[in-house]
Parts: C-alpha cells; sequence; structure tokens
C-alpha cells in the first residue's frame, strides 16, 4: 500500500467515524454542532435568486428523474457495451443504494428541518437521499463512461461535470432546507462507499472473464 492509498484509507476511517458521533448525537436528540452553525446560511438564502436554482437542481435526483432516467441509461449501456453487466450494476447500485438509505433512515429516525412533499422531501432525513443515491447513479455512469473515452481531455471534462452535478444536487437539498448538511456529507459519503463496492466488482467480473477467456 502506497502513501496515496494509505492517506485515502486512513481520511475514509476519520469520516465514518465523525459520521458516527453525529448518529449518537442525533440518537441523543441532539445536533451536531456544525448543523447549529450552518443554519444562518439557509436562512439567508430563502426567497433568493439561490433558492429557486437549488429548487430546479434538486429535481435531478428526485425520483421521478431517477426512475426514468436509470431505465433509459440501462439500455444505452447495453447498446454501447453490447453487455448487460454495467447496466446491471448500474441499475442495481442506484437501487441498492435507495434501500439502504431508507434502511439507515429508519435506524437513525432524524427529522428534517422542514418537511416539502413537492421537493420529494418527507419521511426522515439522515443521511440525504439525493445525496448518496446520485453519488451511486451518476458516479458509476461516470465511471463507465470514461472508460469508453480515449481522449484524456474528454474523459477531465466528464469527470468534472459528473463531480459537479452531484455535489450541486446534494448541497440543493441543504440550500432548500429539506436537510441538515450532515445529511449531506453523509448520504455523500455512504454513497461514494457504494460506488467504490460497484467499481470494483465491475473489475473483479471483468477479470474473471478474461481468465476464463483464456
Amino acid at each position: 500500500m502506497n502513501k496515496q492509498q494509505s492517506f485515502f484509507y486512513i481520511s475514509l476511517v476519520v469520516i465514518l467515524s465523525v459520521i458516527t458521533g453525529w448518529i449518537v448525537t442525533i440518537k441523543k436528540s441532539g445536533v451536531p454542532y456544525i448543523d447549529q452553525w450552518t443554519r444562518s446560511i439557509v436562512e439567508s438564502v430563502a426567497d433568493t435568486k439561490l433558492y429557486i436554482v437549488a429548487r430546479w437542481i434538486t429535481e435531478l435526483g428526485s425520483e421521478s428523474f431517477l426512475i426514468p432516467f436509470t431505465v433509459i441509461m440501462g439500455i444505452i449501456l447495453i447498446v454501447v457495451y453490447r453487455d448487460w453487466l454495467p447496466a446491471l450494476l448500474f441499475s442495481g447500485g442506484t437501487l441498492f443504494s435507495h434501500l439502504l438509505n431508507m434502511w439507515i433512515k429508519i435506524l437513525v429516525g432524524r427529522e428534517r428541518p422542514r418537511i416539502f412533499i413537492e421537493a420529494n422531501a418527507e419521511g426522515f432525513s439522515f443521511p440525504s437521499g439525493h445525496s448518496m443515491i446520485t453519488m451511486v447513479c451518476y458516479g458509476f455512469l461516470m465511471y463507465l463512461l470514461v472508460k469508453k473515452v480515449s481522449s484524456n481531455q474528454l474523459k477531465i471534462l466528464i469527470q468534472i461535470s459528473f463531480s459537479l452535478l452531484i455535489f450541486l444536487i446534494g448541497i440543493s437539498r441543504f440550500f432548500i432546507n429539506v436537510h441538515y448538511i450532515t445529511d449531506i456529507i453523509a448520504g455523500f459519503t455512504f454513497g461514494f462507499l457504494i460506488l467504490l463496492g460497484q467499481m470494483y466488482l465491475f473489475e473483479y467480473i471483468q477479470k474473471q472473464r478474461m481468465l476464463n477467456k483464456h
């Protein structure tokens, strides 16, 4: 294991430890300090243009958008890759992240700062489903697209564009006041772990296929 890998895993452990601390605080009916500090930001953007933009962006992570998007992109992936595996992992990972998100929400049982049914914001709050599910859905799609592109510049463009999209969808939930900032961070983190698992599984199956051919 090189220094970069060591730093990555240490950082991941630290982040997960912090999130565990937040969960303990929430279960004790407390509010993590970072949520207390950031409440004023939400209040300052209410009824502003930033709020309106966030309200539009958040729809890109809604069920009404992601369900048909996942189906259509799954079909496109089958055509592009001429293989069922990318589409299966793409759609399966998205569904798994949704189910896991629901389970964690029930386990933690945190109330939202605001119920907003029109923005798919009802039920429990922690972690943010938009952050978690879009990290998996758009993240794995980005990974699959990059593997099919030969131009390094285009690869970078795809990575930057999708990363920005994922971040904006997640943070939009904070600005429209349907999630706390800790919900967003936890959603990104859990989604990233699922994404890593998807990529590892894809690479592992592909390697096994190559070995079986030989």
